[in-house]
Parts: structure tokens; sequence; C-alpha cells
């Protein structure tokens, strides 16, 4: 395990895609979390199920990259939801966010898992908050000059930011 960072906690937050994965590493620091860096990990441009393996290696390189420059105590990641027609869009998913967890796991760095719903209701106070909503909802938590794009990072930032709200008042 890492040792905690001078500077305060600091929280990694994920929104998992096959494609496209929002991160997002809040600092929290004097009772208060910042923005140390967020942005997005982008697999191979090949859609193609056949080079599924070298997409999962960038995403996986990717997130060590990420952990090994800012030393997260804590990873969160959107759960997945899947709706029951599209099975095989969430077994892609899976194989993403198990690249994502391996990479937490071999570091041994503590996984939390929150669903959309309960990431969207502790930020916005509605679990069905639009994306647009999240943004805006987002960038006025965070004290951001403008909205958080592409809405993967917002995600993201409202995964690590639901953690520390929940974290900060026990449930």
């Amino acid at each position: 395990m890492v040792p905690a960072h001078p500077g305060g906690t600091r929280i990694l937050g994920i929104d998992p895609g096959l494609q496209v994965t929002g991160y997002a590493v809040l600092e929290v620091r004097a009772l208060r979390p910042h923005i140390c860096e967020a942005g997005v990990v982008r697999s191979c441009e090949r859609r193609s199920t056949t080079d599924l393996a070298p997409r999962l290696r960038t995403l996986y390189d990717g997130i060590v990259e990420i952990m090994e420059q800012f030393h997260p105590e804590v990873m969160v990641v959107e759960q997945l939801y899947a709706h029951y027609e599209h099975p095989r869009t969430a077994i892609l998913m899976a194989h993403a966010r198990g690249a994502i967890l391996l990479a937490a796991g071999q570091r041994d760095i503590p996984v939390m898992s929150y669903n959309a719903t309960r990431i969207k209701k502790t930020i916005t106070g509605h679990g069905h908050a639009s994306k647009e909503q999240m943004q805006l909802t987002i960038m006025r938590e965070l004290g951001l000059v403008e909205v958080p794009e592409p809405p993967d990072v917002a995600d993201a930032l409202a995964a690590a930011l639901c953690h520390y709200y929940l974290q900060k008042t026990p449930v």
C-alpha cells in the first residue's frame, strides 16, 4: 500500500468504458476536494472484437500509469448497468471493468463501486439526473470555470466526489 500523501487523501474515480474510460483524481485538502487531474483513456481506435486484447491492454496500461503518477488511496468505479436486450454490451463492458479492477488489485488499492443512480442522487439530489445536469453540478461543486468534457470525465469526477461525500457523512 502506498503511504498517505502529504497533501491529503487521493480518490481515483473511474467511469469504465471499452472505447473511452473517464478518470479523475481528487485530492482532499483542508476538508475540500481538489482536482489533481481528470481526462480519458482511449483504447485502440478499431472497434473489432478480434482486437479486444490490445484494447484492454491499452486501457489497463493507461489506468496503471495514472495510479503510478498519483498513488490513490482508493479507486471508485461506477457499477455496470446493462439492459437485458444488450447482453453482448454488458459482456464487453465487464472486460473493461475487469482490466481496471485488476490494475487496482495488483497495487492493493481498495475499490468501491456505486451504481449510477446512487452517484447521481448523491451529487445532484436526483437519481435520474441527465448528463447535462451532472456536468453542471460537478462544475459548481468543484468550482470549475467550464463544464467537464467529455461526459465520461464528469462521470468519473462524480464517482470520486460521491465517495468523498459518502465517507464524509455516515450513511
